[in-house]
Formats: structure tokens, C-alpha cells, sequence
């Protein structure tokens, strides 16, 4: 029932206590999902399962707890309680159409459409060796507090996440190179493609921040399958039905 669901309506899910088996799978099947930090866990097989199988003894927060999946991609998002959890899936939403048959919902702006952020002609150092925060330059462009980033600690080297321009809302991905110079690893083309996919699926248009040195290398990155993942992640772009404008953040050659 998921697998249909997925392809009409947006689905969010949120871990607020120990989630293991089939109801964890569809825990990060879904187009959001979050858990919370002291109280959930996510596993595919609990400790006891682990024990038997493995003879491992474990504990639930060591097998699936948020410090595991703070980096593992498992989950979207993590907060600090449950309340903070729903919050988060309630915002989510918002940006999205009950279902793929509607538009998504435009809401009235309250940030003047004619704002001039004097801090972006200078925000992106000439110097190339000098980072930048890119999640600055997107919230001078887009609504005011409209941004909301999505797997923050997931494949850093590439920012995404939700936010609106006039009331509409729109996807975002961006560059971040503050991480490896914001280039293409396994981690972050994964996000980069789920993002690409959930913009396309609701029909969502595509803001891009571009700072591309291209995909990770060394030995690290082909372990990791960089180049297959990397390429899903352009395929997603290149088959993608949405509109999609690109902002060059590359710093100036100039010193």
C-alpha cells in the first residue's frame, strides 16, 4: 500500500520510540521521515533478533539510536522530542499538494517581492580557497524563514531542502563548500536524487545552487560507489519534468 502511496500522495513518518522490521522500513520509505533523539530507535532487527542471529549483545540506542543514524541517512531529520518531531512533519506538508493531481499550495507573502539583499554581491569570496556559507545565500533568496533543510548531517557536501518564492514552494539543493568542497560524494548524490525525485513526483520547480568541482575521488569514494550514485543523481536531474533554475555560486578566479 506504501509503494502506491508514494506515488500520489506525500507520506511522512516520525520514530518516537523503538521502530524495528517491516514498520522501520516503512518508517524510511516514506518522502519525510523523522525520529526523535533520547526516545527512538530504528532498527531492521532489534537487539534480541541481533543476539540470536549473531550472538552480539547490544543495545537498542548502539544498534539504531540517533547517533547512528545521524550520519547513517536512515532518517530525514532529528529532534529533541516529540513535539518538536510533529512540528517538523507539519512543515513538511506544507510545502506539498494533498496529492499529485493538485498544484502545491501558494500562500501569501508577507516578505516584499521587490527586496534587495545587499549582502549577496558579496557573499561569495573572490578568493576560490575562501568557503562560504551557502545556506546564507539561499535565505537572502528565497521568503524570509521559508527555507527548511532536510538531512542536514547526511552527505553535508550537498545542502537541500524546501522553501518559497512568492508564497510558492519550490525545492533546493545547493553546493556547500564548506564540505569537500561541496563535490559529489555517494552520500550526497542520494540526497540530492531523493530531493530531485520528491520536487518531480509533486511538481515542486528545482532552485539549484551551483559550485560543482565535480564528483568525489580517491580511494575512499570508490569504495563508496561515488560514480554510481553520482550518475543516479544526474540521471533524476536530466529526466526530471519540472522547472529548475541555476544560481552560479562559483567564487571569482580573481584574488
Amino acid at each position: 500500500v506504501i509503494a502506491q502511496a508514494l506515488g500520489v500522495v506525500p507520506v511522512a513518518s516520525a520514530a518516537l520510540g523503538p521502530v524495528a522490521g517491516f514498520p522501520a522500513g516503512r518508517l524510511v520509505a516514506s518522502h519525510f521521515s523523522v525520529m526523535t533523539r533520547t526516545t527512538a530507535q530504528v532498527m531492521i532487527g532489534g537487539p534480541a533478533l541481533v543476539k540470536r542471529a549473531l550472538g552480539v549483545d547490544i543495545s537498542k540506542e548502539t544498534l539504531g539510536g540517533a547517533n547512528v543514524h545521524d550520519k547513517s541517512g536512515v532518517v530525514d531529520n532529528i529532534t529533541d522530542d516529540e513535539d518538536a518531531a510533529l512540528q517538523q512533519i507539519r512543515r513538511f506538508l506544507s510545502y506539498l499538494p494533498q496529492n499529485v493531481f493538485e498544484r502545491a499550495p501558494r500562500i501569501e507573502c508577507q516578505d516584499p517581492v521587490d527586496r534587495c539583499e545587499d549582502a549577496l554581491a558579496s557573499i561569495v569570496p573572490r578568493n576560490r580557497r575562501h568557503a562560504f556559507n551557502v545556506q546564507c545565500a539561499i535565505e537572502l533568496v528565497v521568503d524570509q524563514e521559508s527555507f527548511f533543510p532536510v538531512a542536514m548531517t547526511y552527505g553535508p557536501e550537498i545542502l537541500v531542502g524546501l522553501a518559497r518564492l512568492n508564497g510558492q514552494p519550490i525545492g533546493v539543493t545547493a553546493n556547500d563548500c564548506r564540505h569537500l568542497a561541496g563535490a559529489m560524494t555517494a552520500q550526497a548524490a542520494q540526497k540530492m536524487r531523493r530531493m530531485i525525485e520528491l520536487c518531480d513526483t509533486f511538481h515542486l520547480p528545482l532552485l539549484n545552487f551551483v559550485d560543482e568541482p565535480g564528483f568525489m575521488i580517491g580511494p575512499e569514494a570508490e569504495s563508496a560507489a561515488t560514480i554510481r550514485y553520482g550518475m543516479a543523481a544526474v540521471a533524476a536531474a536530466a529526466q526530471a519534468k519540472i522547472p529548475c533554475c541555476l544560481l552560479y555560486t562559483s567564487p571569482s578566479p580573481r584574488d
